[in-house]
């Protein structure tokens, strides 16, 4: 399995480089993280707080850098891997030792000046993610400059997937089902939440580095059980929790394979459910799910995904124990835009990519919730987390 390839990383700057033009601005600077990545390939291993940085792409000319020092051996690497996808690049320090202290860290805006001046950026309109990172340059260019957002444009580049980004998140997506199948393997009564949730994350980890050894693999599990999952987030305060026999369980396995992430969540049981109403709460919150999915087709409306499942929570009897939207766009983050999917009219775009969960929480009881990874397809959705959602498959004989 390949990083994303070079060719996409082209036809990002590319599309950079006409919306330049559209704006009448010189070039495009930025310093998210996963902006960062999307645009260059390359990982930040620093917090741009701490230690700025910049990608830049100029409207004519070649992208370049700005990087502090630690990254030295890094940039290095990915460069020598194939992953970095801008080339050219400088570095300030941090420390003032007694060579290479032309610029410090507290002259790093003068070094990005510099090089856009390098790069026959003098004056005029600059583009930006971060805004108030880079106002400095304004008295350091060679005539004036003003700063407009790009920050809307680059979340909507961020949208639609590649079909090589969605190559990537298949198998991402199938090294959470195995995980899942791990899962029902490990958790036991009595075994601390925190304990199996390590356990899962490193058997992961491990068939990871297996599948794809000359990948980038993060892993998370993270469960809730028993009443502790009526809090869809957790409680703030469970380092001693305990999975104990009866207890409904929701997990969350997440896993982000060469930049691109996926989540895979299921609700399951530690021996039979106790009572009927989480026989009932689990029926509701699977079927708001498939019904849900099925809505996840260009054209619809992003609305009327979470309205489906909604009218099924609410046929159940359940409608109070809502507690958040049915998902959210996926990719680069494992949270993308766009945020608001119950308030959103605007029709779905194919290959977006969507969490779809919708939950029930029941305070005393538990939570309820599948999640699938779903592509919008032009017909029928795509949904990449095959897991089964059976409560026969989901129930952990103990």
């Amino acid at each position: 399995m390949p990083f994303v390839p070079a060719d996409v990383f082209a036809d990002r700057h590319r599309r950079v480089r006409e919306w330049l033009r559209e704006q009448e601005a010189h070039a495009l600077l930025v310093q998210d993280p996963d902006h960062f990545y999307m645009l260059t390939g390359f990982h930040l291993d620093v917090a741009p707080w701490e230690r700025p940085v910049a990608a830049v792409i100029p409207a004519a000319g070649e992208p370049f850098l700005v990087m502090n020092e630690l990254s030295t051996h890094h940039l290095r690497m990915a460069a020598e891997r194939g992953t970095l996808h801008v080339s050219d690049y400088a570095l300030y320090v941090e420390h003032p030792r007694s060579t290479n202290r032309t610029y410090t860290r507290d002259r790093w805006l003068d070094l990005l000046a510099l090089r856009l001046q390098q790069a026959g950026v003098r004056r005029g309109r600059l583009a930006a993610d971060r805004v108030s990172a880079f106002r400095g340059l304004q008295r350091m260019l060679a005539g004036p400059a003003e700063f407009t957002s790009a920050s809307r444009f680059l979340v909507e580049m961020r949208q639609r997937k590649y079909p090589a980004e969605l190559e990537i998140m298949r198998a991402a997506a199938a090294l959470t089902d195995w995980g899942q199948d791990r899962y029902m393997e490990t958790i036991r009564p009595g075994m601390l939440v925190a304990e199996g949730d390590l356990e899962v994350a490193k058997r992961i980890a491990v068939e990871g580095a297996r599948r794809f050894p000359e990948d980038r693999v993060e892993v998370r599990v993270w469960s809730l059980s028993g009443h502790a999952s009526c809090s869809p987030h957790g409680t703030g305060a469970d380092a001693g929790a305990r999975f104990e026999r009866g207890d409904g369980v929701v997990n969350i396995i997440i896993v982000r394979l060469a930049g691109l992430v996926v989540e895979n969540e299921r609700t399951l049981f530690l021996g039979p459910p106790r009572t009927d109403l989480q026989r009932r709460a689990y029926a509701a919150a699977t079927e708001a799910n498939l019904a849900a999915i099925e809505k996840f087709v260009a054209g619809t409306p992003v609305a009327e995904v979470d309205a489906a499942a909604q009218r099924v929570i609410e046929q159940h009897g359940f409608a109070d124990h809502i507690m958040h939207r049915t998902g959210h766009g996926m990719g680069i983050a494992g949270h993308e835009f766009p945020e608001d999917m119950a308030f959103n009219y605007r029709p779905l775009m194919e290959r977006e990519v969507y969490s779809c969960e919708p939950g029930i929480y029941i305070y005393g009881v538990g939570g309820f919730r599948q999640d699938d990874t779903v592509v919008v397809g032009k017909t029928a959705p795509e949904v990449l987390t095959t897991r089964s959602k059976r409560i026969e498959d989901q129930t952990i004989e103990v």
